[in-house]
């Protein structure tokens, strides 16, 4: 579990097959990312978010840890497009006691968007957002916790497909969303309330069609 506060950047510093020998079942991709101070404390086995995907330790050397990738991992959000030198966002998982400060966050994604837009102003930078996802465009909600590439924000408007987050100076220094542009695609994971509220309804409208069917066919 992580609150969505990214503790800092690192930097991818390769991308790989995974060797046979070392391959977890239906893991291909092998990820080592920098950490610097961040790995201070983990051990293999831990869960770490990286860009709002939450991984696991498979080898730690020097200042850098290793994560494999499953292929619904790759399919589901958008670290199957990184490469060597790019900057990521880096959570450790949340301990008992630890203060919430953002919101809860699984670090399994859900979908991913697409940069529209980027409006600046004085002490404040608003970002458009498509959704790639129409059913989980309908699980969010204007004022609502959303996780972005792993950050926890606040959604502004949710329309058209599209939300808005606003983005203060502190969150464009400290993570990377200060470094996207336009038409870049970022992770998205909806707020774990709506993630079960969308489900049981479309249980109950499942149901409601099976019954309604069946009524129909005189059953």
């Amino acid at each position: 579990m992580f609150t969505g506060i990214i503790e800092g950047v690192g930097t991818v510093k390769s991308i790989s097959k995974v060797k046979s020998k070392n391959k977890v079942p239906g893991a291909d991709i092998q990820l080592s990312i920098y950490l610097g101070g961040l790995k201070k404390g983990l051990k293999i086995g831990n869960s770490v978010s990286i860009d709002g995907v939450c991984l696991t330790i498979t080898r730690l050397h020097k200042g850098s840890a290793d994560f494999q990738l499953v292929d619904e991992t790759v399919k589901r959000s958008c670290l199957g497009l990184i490469k060597p030198g790019d900057k990521v966002n880096i959570e450790r998982s949340l301990r008992l006691g630890d203060r919430l400060e953002g919101h809860i966050v699984l670090g399994h994604v859900d979908t991913t968007g697409i940069i529209e837009q980027i409006i600046n102003s004085p002490g404040e930078t608003k970002m458009w957002i498509k959704i790639n996802d129409q059913e989980i465009f309908h699980s969010i909600v204007p004022k609502g916790p959303l996780a972005v590439d792993g950050i926890s924000l606040t959604v502004v408007d949710a329309k058209d497909q599209k939300i808005s987050v606003a983005l203060i100076p502190h969150t464009l220094s400290n993570t990377t969303l200060g470094l996207k542009s336009r038409g870049d695609r970022v992770n998205i994971e909806i707020d774990v309330i709506g993630r079960y509220v969308t489900y049981q309804k479309h249980s109950l409208n499942s149901n409601f069609s099976k019954l309604y069917n069946e009524f129909m066919q005189g059953k």
